[in-house]
């Protein structure tokens, strides 16, 4: 391994009492850790070295060796993640995430456990391997205070709709652009033998399905709004850092009185400041009065980390 990049042992170390408590999909080394260079995420015996500097492919086989052996994997798969990743064609993604690890043995699916709730990993599909593990304590809050009615948008493997239903919510609609998201998703529902009709699971546009559920009168006690901070669809391009208050107004008209909408923003270019003022902005629009009442951050396996917002907002 190049000597100069930081050596994964010590850092990987400092994660212990996360699976120790139950928890085996985390990250386990951080970018904040190594001057940007690398991070390291496990899933079960899997690990997925995330690359955010070029190196040469004798130097990634190093590196990913030693973030096997400093955190006991069985095999790693890498995920190149330039700047400019989100822009490029699918036709790159085979570049970008190879499906066969660069280290190691294969494990093309693994269950692992966040906080003993089983979810389907696959560490070789595409840039994400099925769960975003900053947003470990807000699927907590969601499961710690799951309403009767929920509405999981962007909702990719269903992982916060999983969450409400194990809440105690009575009633979880998951919408997604992806088919195939959504039938993982009830893989995830299956894992926890969480039963679901499959009209649940929404295909669609989150916008036009937000303007249908309006324009029928649904309303819901907790809607959570998980978009990407950059997507191309049928309306255009979507930027988070423009189009955020658009989507809060959406989602403000089909939040019921007393409801509260979960806003979460995955973009190191938006501080928290402009995220409050977007979504304030948005319920303006809406017509709706809300207060910010929380702001919950990633855990502790994402030290000093910024990227991530979330904001739990009551309206009135």
């Amino acid at each position: 391994m190049d000597t100069a990049l930081p050596d994964p042992a010590p850092l990987a170390a400092r994660r212990a009492p996360l699976p120790a408590a139950g928890t085996t999909v985390y990250r386990a080394i951080h970018t904040t850790e190594t001057g940007g260079v690398y991070a390291l995420d496990v899933a079960g015996d899997a690990g997925i070295l995330n690359l955010y500097a070029p190196l040469d492919r004798a130097a990634e086989h190093a590196l990913a060796g030693a973030c096997a052996h400093a955190a006991g994997l069985a095999g790693v798969y890498v995920k190149r993640r330039p700047p400019e990743a989100r822009h490029l064609a699918n036709v790159a993604r085979a570049e970008l995430s190879p499906p066969d690890p660069i280290w190691g043995d294969a494990r093309p699916e693994v269950t692992a456990l966040e906080a003993g709730v089983p979810f389907l990993i696959r560490p070789g599909a595409d840039l994400s391997m099925g769960l975003f593990t900053d947003a470990r304590p807000a699927r907590a809050w969601v499961r710690a205070h799951a309403p009767a009615r929920v509405l999981n948008t962007f909702a990719y493997t269903c992982a916060f709709g999983l969450s409400a239903a194990l809440g105690g919510a009575g009633t979880v609609k998951n919408v997604d652009l992806s088919r195939k998201v959504l039938a993982w998703g009830q893989q995830n529902y299956a894992l926890s033998g969480v039963g679901a009709p499959d009209t649940d699971f929404l295909y669609g546009d989150v916008f036009g399905w937000l303007t249908r559920l309006q324009r029928r009168g649904d309303a819901f006690d907790l809607v959570i709004l998980d978009p990407p901070g950059f997507a191309r669809g049928e309306r255009g391009v979507w930027r988070a850092e423009r189009d955020y208050g658009g989507l809060m107004a959406s989602a403000a008209a089909v939040t019921a009185r007393g409801g509260r909408v979960l806003a979460l923003l995955n973009h190191a270019g938006v501080d928290a400041a402009a995220f409050e003022r977007a979504c304030r902005t948005g319920l303006a629009q809406a017509g709706r009065a809300g207060r910010l009442t929380e702001q919950l951050a990633p855990g502790e396996d994402y030290p000093r980390a910024t990227h991530l917002k979330v904001h739990v907002w009551s309206l009135d």
